[in-house]
C-alpha cells in the first residue's frame, strides 16, 4: 500500500491532464483516416452513438474505479482491481493496465520523436520546393526504410532525446511535472489546431484540379449518411476509434483518477475531459488533414491515399503550396500540435508503472521514472531497427488495440457485475455536482459490456475482406486481419526462413514473444508484490 503524498494541484490541471491523456496522435491522424475509409459522414453517426453508449460510460467506470482504489491507498491497476473483489484473479487482468502502456509507450514515443524532428525541419524550411514524392522519400530515409536491418542514427537520437524529456517530466511528479506540461501543452495544441482549421476553411477552391476545394473535404466528412447505420463494419470501426480517442481500456485514466480526493466530482470531471477530447477530435481533427489535402490534391486522391503517414509524407508538401512564410508557420503549428498531443499522452502512459513500483516496492520517483526509461528504450529498439519488417505494427496491434479491448471488457464486468452496479452507481455519483441520467445505470450494466464484447468477438473472428454482410448470410471465412488469423498467419507462408534469409514472419513472431514475455514478467512482479503485501499484514 502506498505511502505516496502525490496529488493534483488543481481541478483545471487535472482536467487538462486527463484531456491531454485522451487527446493524442490518434485524434489528428487516425480519426480522419478512419472517417475517409468508412465513407466520411457515414462514420460520424456511429461514432457519436458509440461515444455516448461506450465512451462516456467507460470514462465514468474508470474514474470511479481509480478514485475508489486511491481511497484505499492504491495507484496501480492490479491492486485497484484487487480492492474491488475478493477474487485474486482480477488483479492479473490489471496487469493489462501496466503492460498496455509500456508497450504503447515504446513505439508511441518513437512517433512522438518524428513530430519533434519535423517541427525543426519545418522551422528550417527543409521542405521548400519539394514535390510530394521527394517529401515521402525524406521520411523513408529518416526511418531508414531501405530493406534489411537498419540503424537510423538521427531517428534513434531523436527518440532518445524525446524519451529523456518524458522521463524527466515524470520524475517531477503529478503537480510538479505532468500538470505543468498539460497547462501549457493543451492550450497550445488547441491554438495550433484552430489556426490550421481556419487556414483550411479559408482555402476554398484552389484551382489545382476540378474538385480541389477544401470545402468539398469538409462536406465529405460532415454530411451524415444514414444508410451507414446498417453497415456492421462502420460500427466496429467507429467503436474501435473510441478506445483510441478517449484512452479508455489503457489504465491511464484509472491511475490518474486514483490521485483525486474522495469528494472530488468525478462525474463532471470525466464528462469535461471526454467532451474536450471530442471537440478536439471531431472539430479540429476533422478540419485539418483531409480538407487541406482535398484542397490541393482532390477528393479522389484522398480516398485512394488516406493513411497515417500522410502527416509526414504529404502535409509538408501541402503546406509548401501556401508559400515559404506560411509553410514554415503551418509546419511548426502542425508538427508542434502533434508533439504536444503526443507528449501529454505518453506522460500518462508512464503513470501506471510509476504508481505500481512506488506503491509496492517503495521506489523513489527518480528510480521509478529512470528505470521505466531504460525499459522503454530497450523495448523500443526492435520497432526502430526492424521497422521494415512489421514489428512496429505488431506492437501497435497487440498493445494498442487488442489489450485495450480485453482490459476494458474486464473493467466494466468487474465494476457492474462483481463490485456491483448499485455500489458502482453510488461511487460515480458521490460528490457529483451534476446529476448523471439514471439511464446510464442500465447502459453501464448491460449495453456497454455487450458493445465491447461484440467488438472483441468481431476482432477475433473478422470475416474475409471485412465483408460482414456475406458472413452474416453464412459464408464466414476468417480474414488474415482477425486475431485468430494473425496468430495462425492465415493467408501467408509461416516459415521463419526462406532461401537462407529470415522472413518477416520471424520478426513478427519474435516481437510477439517479446511482448508476451513482458506481460509475464509484469504478472510475476504483481505476484511478488501480492506476497509482500501478505507478509506485511502477517507481521
Amino acid at each position: 500500500m502506498s505511502k505516496s503524498t502525490e496529488s493534483w494541484g488543481s481541478r483545471v490541471g487535472l482536467i487538462l491532464a486527463m484531456a491531454g491523456n485522451a487527446v493524442g496522435l490518434g485524434n489528428f491522424l487516425r480519426f480522419p483516416v478512419k472517417a475517409v475509409e468508412n465513407g466520411g459522414g457515414a462514420f460520424i453517426i456511429p461514432y457519436i452513438i458509440s461515444f455516448l453508449l461506450m465512451g462516456i460510460p467507460l470514462l465514468w467506470v474508470e474514474w470511479s474505479m481509480g478514485r475508489y482504489g486511491g481511497s484505499k491507498g492504491d495507484h496501480s491497476t492490479p491492486f485497484i482491481l484487487d480492492n474491488m473483489t475478493k477474487k485474486s484473479l482480477w488483479k492479473y487482468f490489471g496487469v493489462f493496465g501496466i503492460f498496455t502502456n509500456i508497450g504503447v509507450m515504446s513505439y508511441y514515443t518513437y512517433i512522438e520523436s518524428w513530430t519533434l524532428t519535423y517541427t525543426i525541419k519545418s522551422l528550417k524550411g527543409d521542405f521548400f520546393g519539394m514535390d510530394i514524392t521527394k517529401v515521402g522519400q525524406v521520411f523513408d530515409q529518416y526511418v531508414d526504410i531501405s530493406g534489411g536491418v537498419n540503424i537510423p542514427i538521427i531517428a534513434l537520437l531523436a527518440f532518445t532525446v524525446t524519451l529523456v524529456i518524458n522521463i524527466y517530466i515524470l520524475s517531477k511528479g503529478l503537480s510538479g511535472g505532468i500538470e505543468k506540461v498539460a497547462k501549457i501543452a493543451m492550450p497550445m495544441l488547441i491554438a495550433f489546431g484552430a489556426f490550421l482549421a481556419l487556414m483550411a476553411f479559408s482555402m476554398g477552391d484552389t484551382g489545382k484540379c476540378s474538385d480541389c476545394n477544401s470545402h468539398v473535404g469538409m462536406d465529405f466528412l460532415w454530411s451524415p449518411q444514414y444508410d451507414s447505420l446498417w453497415n456492421p463494419k462502420v460500427w466496429l470501426e467507429a467503436a474501435g476509434q473510441i478506445f483510441f480517442t478517449l484512452s479508455v481500456g489503457m489504465g491511464t485514466i484509472v491511475c490518474y483518477s486514483s490521485y483525486v480526493k474522495k469528494r472530488d466530482d468525478i462525474a463532471l470531471n470525466a464528462m469535461s475531459a471526454g467532451w474536450m477530447n471530442g471537440f478536439v477530435e471531431i472539430v479540429l481533427g476533422a478540419s485539418v488533414v483531409i480538407p487541406i489535402a482535398v484542397g490541393f490534391l482532390g477528393l479522389d486522391w484522398v480516398k485512394e491515399n488516406a493513411g497515417f503517414m500522410m502527416a509526414f509524407k504529404t502535409m509538408p508538401y501541402l503546406f509548401d503550396q501556401w508559400g515559404h512564410v506560411i509553410s514554415v508557420i503551418a509546419g511548426v503549428a502542425w508538427f508542434g500540435l502533434l508533439f504536444f498531443a503526443g507528449i501529454t499522452s505518453s506522460l500518462a502512459m508512464g503513470t501506471p508503472w510509476m504508481g505500481f513500483v512506488q506503491d509496492e516496492f517503495d521506489w523513489s520517483r527518480n528510480k521509478a521514472s529512470w528505470t521505466l526509461g531504460v525499459f522503454i528504450f530497450l523495448l523500443a529498439l526492435p520497432t526502430i531497427f526492424f521497422f521494415e519488417y512489421g514489428v512496429f505494427d505488431e506492437y501497435d496491434y497487440w498493445t494498442g488495440t487488442v489489450s485495450l479491448v480485453v482490459f476494458a471488457l474486464a473493467e466494466v464486468i468487474l465494476f457492474a457485475w462483481v463490485f456491483g452496479m448499485d455500489k458502482g452507481w453510488d461511487e460515480i455519483n458521490y460528490g457529483a455536482d451534476i446529476k448523471v441520467p439514471k439511464i446510464y445505470k442500465f447502459i453501464i450494466k448491460w449495453v456497454t459490456p455487450l458493445f465491447i464484447l461484440v467488438i472483441f468477438l468481431a476482432s477475433l473472428f473478422t470475416p474475409k475482406n471485412n465483408d460482414w454482410n456475406k458472413a452474416i448470410n453464412g459464408d464466414w471465412v476468417l480474414d488474415k486481419s482477425s486475431i485468430i488469423g494473425k496468430i495462425l498467419h492465415i493467408g501467408e507462408d509461416a516459415s521463419w526462413m526462406i532461401d537462407g534469409s529470415l522472413t518477416n514472419v520471424f520478426y513478427v513472431d519474435m516481437s510477439r514473444l517479446l511482448l508476451l514475455g513482458t506481460f509475464i514478467g509484469l504478472a510475476l512482479m504483481v505476484r511478488h508484490a501480492s506476497k509482500l503485501r501478505k507478509q506485511k499484514l502477517n507481521k
